[in-house]
C-alpha cells in the first residue's frame, strides 16, 4: 500500500485507528503548533518584557554609579567648601569698609609722591555698585621717569587693601613718561561701616 492510499483511508473521526507513524506525524505537527502559538502569544511578550527591564535595569545602574561618584567626592567636595569659604573671608576682610576707602585714597597718593611722581590728576569718582561690592574709581594722571611709574603701580599692588589698576596708559611728555590710570578700590556691599 502506497502512502496516498494509507491516507484516503484515514478516518478523520477516529484518529485512535491511524497507522502509528501517521499518529506520531500528527503529533509531532500539532505539537509544534502548540509550542510555536504558545511562543507568539506568551512567550514573545515576555521576552520583550525582558528586554525592557534589561535596559531599565542598566539605566539604574549607570545612575547608581554617578551617585556613587559623587558620594564617595563629598568629603572633599565639602572641604574644598570649607577652604573656599575662609579664602573668600579672607578677601572680604581686605576690602576696606566705608571709613577706610578715605584713608586708602590718602595712601595711594602717597605711593605716587613717594615714588617721586608729579601728579596732574587725582579725582576720586562716585561709588559705582555691582551685585556684590561697591568700587570707587580714582582717576590718576601722573608724570615721572619709567622706575618711578613702575614704583607706583608696585606700591598700589603691595596695599593692605584691594586696589586694582585699569586702562593704563603711557606716553612721552617732554623728558619725562605721563602715565594715566584708573585706580579702583572695593568694598563689601553688605556693609554699614
Amino acid at each position: 500500500m502506497s502512502l496516498v492510499d494509507v491516507l484516503k483511508n484515514l478516518d478523520p473521526s477516529n484518529p485512535g485507528q491511524w497507522p502509528l507513524p501517521v499518529q506520531l506525524t500528527v503529533f509531532v505537527i500539532v505539537f509544534i503548533l502548540i509550542l510555536f502559538g504558545g511562543y507568539k502569544v506568551d512567550i514573545s511578550k515576555q521576552l520583550e518584557e525582558i528586554t525592557k527591564l534589561e535596559s531599565k535595569e542598566q539605566d539604574l545602574k549607570n545612575t547608581y554609579e554617578t551617585k556613587q561618584k559623587k558620594v564617595a567626592n563629598l568629603d572633599k567636595l565639602k572641604e574644598q567648601m570649607k577652604e573656599m569659604e575662609q579664602s573668600f573671608g579672607d578677601m572680604i576682610r581686605q576690602l576696606p569698609n566705608k571709613t577706610e576707602v578715605d584713608a586708602l585714597i590718602v595712601d595711594i597718593s602717597q605711593e605716587g609722591l613717594s615714588a617721586g611722581l608729579e601728579f596732574d590728576l587725582f579725582k576720586p569718582r562716585g561709588d559705582a555698585s555691582s551685585e556684590f561690592y561697591i568700587e570707587t574709581p580714582i582717576d590718576i594722571t601722573v608724570r615721572g621717569d619709567y622706575h618711578q611709574l613702575g614704583e607706583f603701580v608696585s606700591g598700589i599692588a603691595a596695599l593692605p587693601r584691594i586696589v586694582t589698576t585699569h586702562n593704563i596708559t603711557v606716553n612721552k611728555a617732554g623728558d619725562k613718561l605721563s602715565m594715566t590710570a584708573v585706580a579702583k578700590t572695593y568694598r563689601a556691599l553688605d556693609e554699614e561701616g
